[in-house]
């Protein structure tokens, strides 16, 4: 369908085993932390941080067992990163409009804690 990534590029982006998830790891690189994380995740389940290859063999098993079935993305982490979300509303003849944005940014084990509408920080 239109505007959806393309499921062999989608593949190509996901682990499917621990051992993909170290080779993807060693090309991101530790030095700012990885992310791994399930794409159906949310709620602060399907996420963990890690800088070492213990570790990530580790959480990647915890990602797979909390969101079963899930496709598993590694990614580097961004640090003194805002987590902005903006909500677009659109229909069937291609009109869209974006609604208001909320800061998202202060959470606890990567839940949000509460929200800012509309985010200060984005003019």
């Amino acid at each position: 369908a239109e505007g959806t990534i393309p499921d062999e590029i989608f593949e190509k982006a996901t682990c499917r085993n621990v051992e993909e998830a170290v080779e993807a790891a060693k090309r991101v690189g530790y030095e700012n932390g990885i992310m791994i994380k399930a794409s159906e995740g949310g709620g602060g389940k399907g996420i963990r941080f890690v800088d070492n290859e213990a570790d990530l063999r580790n959480a990647f098993v915890q990602v797979t067992n909390e969101v079963v079935g899930s496709p598993i993305f590694i990614m580097q982490l961004c640090k003194n990163a805002r987590h902005i979300e903006v909500q677009i509303v659109g229909d069937q003849h291609g009109n869209a409009v974006a609604l208001n944005g909320r800061d998202c940014s202060t959470q606890r084990r990567f839940q949000k804690i509460f929200e800012e509408g509309p985010p200060a920080i984005v003019p």
